[in-house]
């Protein structure tokens, strides 16, 4: 368990839960889910003392809870969002191996996986309850620090100046791993739909793609839920009271801009992810029209030797009938005369069939 006092120009690590809430800032409570199942009671003493009450039991189940989608919820005394986070995906480089490329778009659709994250926000505490080796809880750990101790450049101006800030700050941060996934979905998709429509290859490796489809819609779904539950926390913030002064509504308009920014790059994401996935079924419909095309092709060239060698069988069923009057049957020139017509039939045929474009790939100009 992680516990912070956050103020307005230090940000500060606290080996125990104070007594008391600092009389300027908030304190950030951050800890993993078994941590929170285990200090359950020591939590919700601390909370009932600092804020006169604690998490309700219906509350504290959903951030038990590892199944638990986006959504978020409210009291009188405090807000809380549950927003599933992007498990870590490590970048896969681009193979030169067909078979490493498949591998690469196999490891990539199975790493797409998410987790929640749990935002309890009250109003000078913030507790966040994270999955297991959360990177989320130590980067801003450490970048809270930085901004602390001006390691960054921009001073300490820039900590959260208020528990909403920063649970903000930390959705705002798990929605910019989504829209970095977007480049590596896009590439991968890419590699399969050029093998799926490359001419001279023999797609069959539909596991893939049905494991790249699936991914999407379970992607789309995630993000669904995260629109509507920012959705709902902007409209809360709009029902909160009205400020007490100049600096109070400045951090609320600020809040509104933060929470809007947050809601347009999860548009984006759900955006872009319904691009991919009607470009994975377009690509789906061009290759099986394209495998018709071909066939057609095919078929095409098939009946049209066909058509050309009938007629020649049929003059070679005429002269091996067992007649003896039939027209140079005993001429020692009637074999090359025989040949010579299936010749001209064959060649004269196959003229025609070149000339109607039944063979070959020229084009009308």
């Amino acid at each position: 368990m992680q516990i912070h006092r956050v103020g307005p120009d230090r940000f500060t690590a606290l080996d125990a839960l104070p007594d008391t809430l600092p009389a300027q800032g908030f304190v950030w409570i951050g800890t993993t889910r078994a941590e929170f199942e285990s200090q359950h009671d020591l939590l919700q003493g601390a909370l009932q003392r600092w804020e006169g009450a604690g998490l309700v039991d219906l509350h504290v189940a959903d951030l038990l809870n590892e199944q638990r989608p986006s959504d978020f919820d409210y009291t009188s005394w405090y807000d809380l969002l549950v927003f599933r986070r992007l498990a870590a995906i490590a970048a896969i480089e681009a193979e030169s191996d067909p078979a490493a490329k498949k591998a690469s778009a196999r490891r990539m659709f199975e790493a797409i996986d998410t987790s929640p994250v749990g935002f309890a926000v009250f109003d000078h505490v913030l507790l966040t309850v994270h999955p297991d080796n959360c990177a989320v809880l130590d980067h801003f750990a450490q970048r809270l620090r930085d901004l602390a101790n001006g390691n960054d450049g921009r001073g300490a101006s820039r900590l959260p100046s208020a528990p909403a800030d920063l649970m903000l700050r930390m959705v705002n941060f798990m929605v910019d791993n989504y829209l970095d996934l977007r480049r590596l979905l896009t590439r991968q998709l890419g590699q399969l739909q050029s093998e799926l429509l490359s001419p001279r290859s023999r797609f069959n490796d539909w596991s893939v793609l049905l494991e790249s489809r699936n991914a999407l819609h379970l992607l789309e779904d995630t993000c669904e839920d995260q629109r509507a539950a920012v959705q709902e926390w902007i409209d809360a913030l709009d029902e909160w009271p009205d400020a007490a002064n100049d600096a109070a509504r400045r951090e609320r308009e600020l809040l509104r801009v933060r929470s809007r920014d947050v809601l347009e790059h999860i548009e984006r994401v759900l955006t872009h992810v319904r691009r991919l996935e009607q470009s994975a079924e377009n690509a789906v419909q061009l290759h099986f029209s394209a495998l018709g095309h071909r066939t057609n092709d095919i078929m095409r060239t098939l009946t049209v030797l066909t058509a050309i060698f009938l007629p020649l069988n049929l003059v070679t069923g005429f002269f091996g009938m067992n007649f003896d009057s039939l027209p140079l049957i005993h001429s020692a020139t009637g074999v090359w005369v025989a040949v010579v017509a299936m010749v001209v039939i064959g060649l004269t045929l196959g003229a025609f069939f070149w000339r109607k474009r039944y063979l070959g790939t020229r084009q009308r100009s």
